[in-house]
């Protein structure tokens, strides 16, 4: 039995998102190897970069996955949901840091306030 086509049509990833994708894959495989071939003290702060770089490897392709097509950073400044969570996250951590880091968290606060009005007002504009 043959199939007429592909399963899932449309086009592949550009090349702009592969190149942003080879970035954090770099970093897991230097930091995996730096974890093995370095010493203790260097060798965990290599693991953990190589940690961090696989979130956000994941982060990337989950996030190209689900926005496809030209726009992605638009698409995501305009989301509501992904713009409250970032509130909630800043006001959080605001609420929780010593002395000497509120400044950074108030700043954090305020912007990412403006950046669920705007997506609040984006979306209830487009709406009409």
């Amino acid at each position: 039995m043959r199939f007429p086509g592909p399963v899932l049509s449309g086009r592949g990833w550009s090349d702009r998102r592969r190149r942003l994708l080879l970035g954090p894959g770099a970093g897991v495989l230097a930091g995996g190897l730096g974890a093995v071939a370095l010493p203790a003290q260097y060798g965990v702060t290599a693991g953990l970069l190589a940690l961090l770089c696989a979130f956000l490897l994941v982060a990337a392709t989950v996030v190209f996955v689900l926005v496809p097509g030209p726009g992605t950073l638009g698409t995501l400044v305009r989301s509501v949901p992904l713009a409250g969570a970032a509130f909630v996250v800043a006001v959080l951590l605001l609420l929780s840091t010593p002395d000497d880091l509120r400044p950074l968290w108030w700043i954090a606060t305020v912007v990412t306030a403006a950046w669920t009005a705007g997506a609040v007002w984006e979306a209830r504009r487009t709406d009409v």
